[in-house]
């Protein structure tokens, strides 16, 4: 299994505080001779007529000297959990968590941005001194 991010437990306290229930720490996927885990797996009611949202969230601290090389590695893992998810747990959506620094230093940037309007990732950014949850961004 892989070592927990620093801001693990930040983003699951954060989670909770925003009304989601944590159900998977981490969230195992397992394929055919291979297993995955995602960070956090977590679900919330929505309505009791709607029933509940189940989202997946995998954390980054970009604590590497190059960003870029951060965001590459973030959107390859990203990419390959969106499609295992697709396959295996169609219902929840993966999201991206990052710090509000990591947020304004790189996806309020040109690369950022594109990321972010081509819909190639979900993030959550959050606040990891009051361990809050800043935005969501579809």
């Amino acid at each position: 299994m892989p070592a927990k991010d620093i801001y693990h437990d930040t983003v699951k306290t954060a989670l909770i505080k925003d009304g989601w229930t944590i159900t998977h720490d981490p969230l195992t996927l397992r394929l055919t001779r291979k297993k995955l885990y995602i960070d956090l797996g977590a679900e919330r009611l929505i309505a009791a007529e709607r029933g509940t949202e189940q989202i997946a969230v995998e954390i980054k601290s970009f604590t590497r000297a190059s960003d870029i090389k951060d965001l590459e590695d973030a959107v390859g893992q990203f990419v390959l959990y969106t499609q295992v998810l697709a396959r295996y747990d169609p219902e929840r959506k993966l999201y991206l968590a990052v710090s509000d620094a990591v947020y304004q230093s790189v996806f309020e940037e040109e690369i950022g941005e594109i990321l972010l309007q081509n819909s190639v990732i979900r993030l959550i950014t959050f606040n990891p001194e009051q361990e809050e949850i800043i935005q969501w961004i579809p």
